[in-house]
């Protein structure tokens, strides 16, 4: 005969083995169980359930961004690719963004603004998408986004682009990106300086054109002789000159019938 285990476990008896009565009339007290017992019991299956559910990876809370530049494009191809690469990694989709008809270039990106929100809120933990160029207008912009994720802690993978933040290839790739936004960044402002310049050689004026002179003597002669508002001297003026400028005669008009 093979040997027997023994375990013990708390439960409610009439038969005393120790500690006091309780309520009902029943004792407390410490049973003994063979390993026999055990393996058939449901104390068993509680157990082998408990452990399993500690050993399981917990979920990481994810939402999908998706884009498409026209009405009749279709958002088919990043939807499926994304939502089986999130069943494969053991990401629990808590929602979709999809922005249509929304060109990359534009700043109004209603569902990818709802998801930064979301993202300061702290309702997930991962942001997945289909490719860079559908997630960002440009590489500025994807920088900006990179830091305040990195800041709240939020994992951002491209599927296509085989970037993960929270890998060691995805951190390196956040610098480099960083480094590729400084630069064009400069090469934007070398090429605007290098434009006006070009402009000033040619005799062309830079900046806001200037007023015609009956306009200003009109705003000139409306601030200095009348109490209307600048609102007031625009409308008159059928909005000919803007309000800053008109904002600006009547200033200089004023202080100086004040003095």
């Amino acid at each position: 005969m093979g040997t027997r285990f023994w375990s013990v476990r708390p439960c409610w008896s009439s038969n005393v083995v120790s500690g006091k009565g309780s309520a009902d009339g029943c004792e407390k007290s410490l049973c003994l169980q063979s390993s026999e017992e055990y393996e058939n019991s449901d104390l068993k299956s509680t157990h082998n359930r408990t452990r399993r559910a500690q050993l399981m990876p917990k979920k990481t809370r994810t939402v999908l961004y998706m884009r498409v530049s026209t009405a009749d494009q279709k958002p088919d191809l990043q939807v499926d690719n994304l939502r089986d690469y999130a069943k494969r990694a053991n990401l629990q989709i808590d929602h979709e963004y999809l922005d249509v008809a929304v060109s990359g270039r534009k700043e109004g990106h209603p569902q990818l603004n709802a998801l930064m929100k979301a993202a300061r809120n702290r309702e997930f933990d991962c942001v997945l998408v289909w490719k860079f160029d559908r997630f960002a207008r440009s590489t500025r912009h994807l920088l900006t986004a990179l830091e305040e994720f990195d800041h709240l802690a939020i994992r951002f993978i491209s599927m296509q682009d085989q970037i993960d933040t929270s890998s060691p290839m995805g951190k390196a790739m956040f610098t480099i990106i960083g480094a590729m936004a400084e630069l064009e960044s400069s090469l934007i402002s070398e090429r605007v300086t290098a434009g006006m310049q070009a402009a000033k050689a040619r005799g062309k004026q830079m900046g806001r054109p200037p007023i015609p002179k009956r306009w200003r003597d009109r705003a000139e002669e409306l601030a200095a002789t009348t109490n209307l508002s600048i609102r007031k001297i625009h409308e008159r003026m059928d909005g000919k000159v803007s309000r800053t400028v008109i904002g600006e005669i009547v200033k200089r008009v004023r202080v100086d019938q004040a003095a």
